[in-house]
C-alpha cells in the first residue's frame, strides 16, 4: 500500500498509549528516570515526587515566521516583492504536508510515536545509558514529542531574547546536556500529550523543527532545498529532508562541495554527491519498509534515486524587489518605526514583528505604474555620470487616500555598505522619503514650494487677479509673527525677463520676484503654518523654517512629502498624509491595523479651486510646465522647479486621482543641469520627459475630473489708493509709491509753478490696482504752467469756475446743460501740471439729450 494512501491515525495506540492514566503513568516514569537519578545521586524512592513536583504546563509561543511583502499587479492579483525573516519558516497545516514526510519522521525519529506517553522508553533508557552512565557521544533517546519540547522551549527563548548574548544563553539552556533538562523536557512531554493529539504533536514539530542554517519548518525546507511545497516532495526527497533533522548541520543539502556534506565519498573512483545525507536518507526509508509504511518497490526506487537538491535561495530583505526596492524599504522602515513602542527603549518591537511576526503585508503600490515609473527614469537618467552624482526620483500619491502608488529611483539597491562606496550605481539611501524612514536629509523643492506662498494669499483675501508690483528689486522687510520680522537686503533673480503682476501670471511663468512681492504683503509665519497645513516638513526631522529665501523653496523637503501635499491641493484642499501599507494579516488569519492616512483640510474648497486654476495655467501657452503636458485630455495642475544654480529640478503635477513629483538633481554636488545632457537629451529637461509618462498612464488607468471653477470673488481686481506725491522729490516719491505696491517710472520734466525739480503729478492718479505703473513728473520750475484741479463731485457751473481760476478751459463730453449733474471723471487727471489754457475734459453723471453743454471751448 502506498504511503500517500494511509494516515497515521490508523494506528492502534496500543497499551502503552494509556500512559495518561495514572498509576501506568508512574510505573514508566520511574523507569524512564532511573538512569538519570542514579547518577546524579537523587533517591530512586524520591524520583517520582521531584519529578511530579516539575512544571507541567509549556507555553507553545507563537513561531517565528517570514513576513512577506507584496504589491498589486495589473490583473489585480499580489505579486511577492521580498521577505524578511530570523529564520525562514513557513507554518503549514496538516493536509500541507505530504504522508511520505510524516511517515519518514516517524520512522526516522520516533517508531513508537504512536503508541507511547509521551516518552519512548527504550529511546529514554538507551540514551541515558550511553550518556551518562557509559560516558560515551551523546545519544538523544528522545521521542518526536520530547523534540518537540525542546525546540519550543529554543523558539520561547530566542523570541524573549533582546540580544544576540541572551539569544544564545537561551539556546545554550534549552540544549544542555544534562539530566535535569532530559527531565523536565520528559515531564512537559507528558504534560502536552494529555493536552494535544499526536497528530496535532507530529504538525507542530514538522513546523518548528530546524533544517540546516536559517531555514526552519517543512514547508521551507521543501522549498529551499528542492524548490517544492511540502505537499509534493517525493519519497526520496522527504526522507532526505527528514535526514537533516537529525543533525541539521551534518545532513543540509546546501554545503559547497568541499565541506563536510558536499562531495565526501568516492565509490569506484566516483564521487557519491551528499553521500552523509544520503546514507542517513537510505536508513530512514529502510526504517519506513520496515515499518510497512513503503511497499519493496517505492524503498527500492527511492534508494536508487541520487540525492538532487534544487537550492533555491530565500531572499531576505529588499534586494530582491528589483526596482520596487526602495518603496520596499520604505514598508520596511513604516513596520519598524511604526509598531516600536517608545516606552521600551532597549527593545526594537517593531523589527522582531518585521523578522519573527510571520506578517503578510499587502502595499499600495501599483505595479503597473510602478514599472512605468522606473521605466520612465531608465531611459532618461543614467545610474551613473561620472560628471557628478546623479539623483532621480518619480513618487505618485493617490488624492483622497494618501496611497503611493509608485516610487522609483535610478539606483540600485543594497544595504552593504561596503558594495555602495564601490560602486556609485548603488546606495541604500531612499531619496523619496525623510531620513528616519531611510530616505536623506532631504531635497530644496526650489520653486515648486511657492504653491504655499500662492494659497496664504488667497487665505489673506487677495485675488487671483490682484495687481502687485513683479519687478525685480531689492526686499527689505517681511512680516514674521513666530520669529520676528525680518529686515535685512535680498534681491533675488528671475529666470528670465518676464514680469508678472498678479497670482495667475505669477504662477504660469514661475516669477521669483512676482512671489517675492506678494510674500511682502503676507505674514511669514502664515505661509510657513499653511505649508505645515499640506503636510510639509523638513526631511531631517528639524524644524520647518522660514525666511524669506524659503519663499522660493530653500528647505530640504521629501519628494513623497511634496508629492502628498500636490494631491491635497488637488483633492479641494484636503491632504491625506502618505501610506504604503493596505492590510497586515497576521500568521494567525487575524489582521493587524496598518498605520492610516491622517486627512487635513488644508485650506477652504475655495482657495484650493482658486489654486488649481492658477496651477492650470502653468500648462497653457508659454507656461512652465508645457513641456510635461501627457497630452492625454485630463485636466493636470503642475508648478516646476529650479534651485540656484539648476542643481535641483523638478516637475510637480496632479491630476483629482494622481499626483506625481519627479526630481532630477545633484545628490552631492553642485552641477549645473542646463550645462549637461544625458543620452535622453539636456539634463535639466528629463523631468518633462519622465513626469508624461509615468502621468500617461495614471491618466488612462484612473482617469481625472475637471477641476471646479472658482469662485467670482478670486477674480476681483483690487484698487487702492495712489499715494498723493506731489511736492515731494523724486526718490522720495518712488518710495512711497513702491512702499504701496505700485511701479515707479520717470515720466521726465513738465511746466509747473511748483519748484523745479519736485514731483508736479502723475499718471494715473487717484486709485488703481497694486503693481501699476505710475509715471511721475516733475517741475521745471516754469511759472506758465498750471496744475489741474481736482473738480470731483463738482457741478458744470463749479468746475468751470474753478478751471476758470485755474487759467483752463472745459470741454463737456457731449451731455446736455444741467445745474445738477456732478463731475465723474476727468482728463488730465487732478494734480496734473498743464500749459495754461489747455482744455480739460469733463464727464458728469447725468445727461438729458444731445448737442454741447455751454462753457465749451
Amino acid at each position: 500500500m502506498s504511503a500517500q494512501n494511509r494516515t497515521l491515525s490508523d494506528v492502534g495506540a496500543g497499551v502503552l498509549g494509556f500512559v495518561g492514566m495514572s498509576a501506568l503513568a508512574g510505573v514508566l516514569v520511574t523507569a524512564a528516570v532511573t538512569p538519570a537519578l542514579a547518577v546524579t545521586g537523587m533517591a530512586a524512592n524520591n524520583g517520582i515526587t521531584m519529578f511530579e513536583n516539575l512544571p507541567g504546563y509549556l507555553n507553545i509561543g507563537e513561531l517565528s515566521e517570514k513576513t512577506d511583502i507584496f504589491a498589486t499587479q495589473p490583473d489585480g492579483s499580489q505579486a511577492h516583492l521580498a521577505s524578511f525573516f530570523d529564520e525562514n519558516r513557513e507554518e503549514v497545516a496538516w493536509d500541507s504536508i505530504s504522508q511520505y514526510v510524516k511517515d519518514a519522521a516517524i520512522a526516522g525519529e520516533d517508531p513508537r510515536f504512536y503508541d507511547h506517553g509521551g516518552i519512548d522508553i527504550q529511546g529514554t533508557i538507551r540514551g541515558a545509558l550511553s550518556t551518562y552512565v557509559l560516558n560515551q557521544d551523546v545519544q538523544g533517546g528522545s521521542s518526536i514529542t520530547q523534540q518537540y519540547v525542546k525546540n519550543v522551549r529554543i523558539n520561547n527563548g530566542i523570541r524573549e531574547a533582546q540580544t544576540e548574548e541572551e539569544k544564545e544563553a537561551a539556546y545554550d539552556a534549552a540544549t544542555e546536556t544534562s539530566p535535569e533538562r532530559k527531565l523536565q523536557e520528559m515531564r512537559y512531554a507528558i504534560a502536552l500529550e494529555k493536552k494535544f493529539s499526536k497528530d496535532e504533536i507530529l504538525l507542530g514539530y514538522l513546523n518548528i523543527a530546524a533544517f540546516g542554517g536559517r531555514v526552519y519548518g517543512i514547508e521551507s525546507a521543501a522549498q529551499y532545498y528542492f524548490n517544492k511545497h511540502a505537499a509534493d516532495v517525493t519519497l526520496a526527497e522527504a526522507a532526505s529532508l527528514i535526514a537533516i533533522v537529525n543533525h541539521p548541520e551534518k545532513f543540509r543539502l546546501d554545503y559547497p562541495e568541499s565541506e563536510t556534506n558536499g562531495v565526501n565519498t568516492v565509490v569506484d573512483g566516483q564521487p557519491v554527491p551528499y553521500a552523509d545525507n544520503k546514507q542517513r536518507r537510505d536508513y530512514i526509508l529502510g526504517e519506513m519498509l520496515k515499518e510497512k509504511k513503503i511497499t519493496q518497490e517505492e524503498h527500492d526506487a527511492a534508494v536508487a534515486t541520487p540525492v538532487t537538491p534544487v537550492i533555491t535561495e530565500p531572499s531576505t530583505g529588499c534586494q530582491s524587489a528589483d526596482g520596487s526596492a526602495f518603496f520596499c524599504d520604505y514598508v520596511k522602515n513604516v513596520i519598524i518605526n511604526e509598531f516600536d513602542d517608545p516606552a521600551t527603549a532597549d527593545i526594537d518591537e517593531g523589527a522582531q514583528l518585521l523578522q519573527q511576526g510571520g506578517l503578510q503585508i499587502l502595499t499600495t503600490l501599483d505595479l503597473e505604474l510602478q514599472n512605468k515609473a522606473e521605466t520612465a527614469i531608465d531611459q532618461n537618467v543614467p545610474y551613473v555620470d561620472h560628471r557628478f552624482n546623479v539623483g532621480s526620483v518619480a513618487v505618485t500619491v493617490q488624492p483622497g487616500t494618501g496611497k503611493i502608488l509608485a516610487m522609483a529611483q535610478n539606483k540600485n539597491y543594497t544595504e552593504d555598505p561596503e558594495v555602495a562606496a564601490a560602486d556609485p550605481s548603488y546606495t541604500s539611501v531612499n531619496y523619496s522619503t525623510d531620513f528616519d524612514y531611510g530616505g536623506s536629509s532631504g531635497l530644496q523643492p526650489g520653486s515648486t514650494y511657492k504653491v504655499f506662498t500662492l494659497a496664504e494669499w488667497l487665505n489673506a483675501g487677495h485675488s487671483l487677479r490682484e495687481t502687485f508690483n513683479g519687478s525685480r528689486r531689492t526686499f527689505t522687510s517681511f512680516t514674521d509673527s513666530c520669529t520676528g520680522n525680518w529686515s535685512g537686503s535680498y534681491n533675488p533673480r528671475n529666470d528670465d525677463g518676464r514680469i508678472a503682476n498678479n497670482a495667475i501670471d505669477a504662477t504660469a511663468w514661475s516669477v521669483n520676484t512676482s512671489f517675492m512681492s506678494m510674500a511682502s504683503q503676507l505674514d511669514l509665519c502664515n505661509i510657513k503654518q499653511t505649508a505645515q497645513a499640506f503636510g510639509i516638513h523638513r526631511a531631517d526631522g528639524s524644524e520647518l523654517q522660514m525666511n524669506p529665501s524659503d519663499v522660493l523653496g530653500t528647505q530640504e523637503i521629501a519628494p513623497v512629502t511634496m508629492a502628498a501635499a500636490f494631491a491635497g491641493i488637488a483633492n479641494n484642499g484636503l491632504t491625506c498624509t502618505p501610506i504604503a501599507i493596505e492590510r497586515i494579516v497576521k500568521a494567525d488569519g487575524t489582521e493587524l491595523t496598518p498605520p492610516a492616512s491622517t486627512c487635513t483640510q488644508s485650506v477652504t474648497p475655495e482657495v484650493a479651486h482658486a489654486m488649481t486654476y492658477a496651477m492650470q495655467q502653468t500648462f497653457a501657452g508659454g507656461g512652465t510646465a508645457t513641456a510635461s503636458d501627457p497630452g492625454t485630455g485630463v485636466p493636470h495642475i503642475g508648478k516646476t522647479g529650479t534651485t540656484d544654480g539648476a542643481q535641483d529640478t523638478w516637475m510637480i503635477g496632479a491630476t483629482t486621482t494622481a499626483a506625481t513629483a519627479v526630481w532630477v538633481g545633484n545628490v552631492v554636488g553642485d552641477a549645473n543641469l542646463r550645462d549637461l545632457s544625458f543620452d535622453s537629451g539636456s539634463a535639466a529637461t528629463a523631468r518633462h520627459r519622465i513626469w508624461p509618462m509615468i502621468m500617461e498612464v495614471a491618466d488612462n488607468k484612473y482617469g481625472g475630473a475637471e477641476f471646479p471653477e472658482p469662485d467670482a470673488s478670486y477674480f476681483k481686481q483690487v484698487l487702492v489708493d495712489i499715494p498723493q506725491v506731489v511736492g515731494l522729490s523724486l526718490d522720495a516719491a518712488r518710495q512711497a509709491l513702491e512702499v504701496a505696491g505700485f511701479v515707479f517710472e520717470d515720466g521726465g520734466q513738465q511746466d509747473s509753478d511748483l519748484p523745479a525739480g519736485t514731483v508736479s503729478g502723475t499718471d494715473p492718479s487717484g486709485q488703481a490696482g497694486r503693481g501699476t505703473t505710475i509715471r511721475v513728473f516733475t517741475s521745471n520750475g516754469n511759472s506758465n504752467n498750471t496744475t489741474v484741479p481736482d473738480l470731483s463731485g463738482m457741478t458744470q457751473q463749479e468746475a468751470k469756475a474753478a478751471l476758470d481760476q485755474a487759467g483752463l478751459k472745459m470741454k463737456t463730453s457731449g451731455a446736455n446743460f444741467d445745474p445738477t449733474a456732478v463731475v465723474e471723471s476727468q482728463d488730465p487727471a487732478p494734480n496734473t501740471a498743464v500749459k495754461r489754457g489747455a482744455t480739460v475734459t469733463v464727464t458728469f453723471s447725468s445727461v438729458t439729450g444731445g448737442g454741447n453743454a455751454p462753457g465749451d471751448g
